[in-house]
């Protein structure tokens, strides 16, 4: 027993780590499916503010604020082709 608390102990996720293991996988996905919906590119822009709000928290702010420039950008860009359509 003493094994399996040792691994679950050494390898558990912290809440701040699976924040951020959810705001790029987000990103992820949003940007793999942007050609199919407008709406996309927003999901796109909300997981790089989140992926921005996490660098920030976990104290890498060049990520933080690398990522808070793509939301920036990627809201500019839903913007644009939501108006397009």
């Amino acid at each position: 027993m003493d094994v399996i608390a040792h691994i679950v102990y050494n390898y558990a996720m912290d809440a701040l780590t699976a924040f951020g293991l959810f705001a790029v996988s987000g990103m992820l996905v949003c940007y793999a499916l942007d050609a199919r919906s407008h709406w996309w590119g927003f999901g796109f822009a909300v997981f790089c503010l989140l992926g921005s709000a996490y660098g920030f928290l976990q104290g890498a702010w060049p990520f933080g604020l690398v990522e808070g420039i793509w939301a920036i950008i990627a809201a500019r860009r839903w913007w644009i082709r939501r108006i397009s359509n």
